[in-house]
């Protein structure tokens, strides 16, 4: 279904639960699919009971989606799959910084922000 999805990347950290619970919501809201962007296996292998637990909490939250595992670069797999499936939104979440370190984004939330084909929608825990 192509220009009908919400992408978002899920990492188990407190940024990315809130990311996940932000998408969900938007994927509800506009009555379109999630789709849900893994990291790669060398960097943080997804345990089969981590997927199976993300997939059930999925379909418990009435959303169809679609689980895609990055095969490289996180935010460069978020941006291509965004363009692949011609996205309406792309959720991400942003970590607290220090005063200093809020100058300035993550590289691969910049590298979103920039390269992203559609809005991005960026929340904080």
């Amino acid at each position: 279904m192509l220009g009908m999805s919400v992408v978002v990347s899920h990492v188990s950290n407190p940024e990315g639960r809130q990311a996940l619970i932000a998408a969900v919501g938007e994927a509800r809201s506009r009555k379109t699919r999630l789709i849900v962007v893994t990291p790669p296996a060398p960097a943080a292998p997804p345990s089969d009971d981590a997927l199976d637990d993300l997939a059930d909490r999925l379909t418990k939250a009435g959303v169809e989606f679609e689980i895609v595992q990055s095969s490289g670069e996180l935010s460069e797999t978020i941006v291509t799959t965004a363009a692949r499936v011609q996205a309406q939104l792309i959720v991400i979440g942003l970590r607290r910084r220090s005063p200093v370190g809020k100058l300035l984004l993550g590289a691969g939330a910049q590298r979103i922000l920039l390269e992203a084909p559609c809005p991005v929608l960026a929340v904080k825990p």
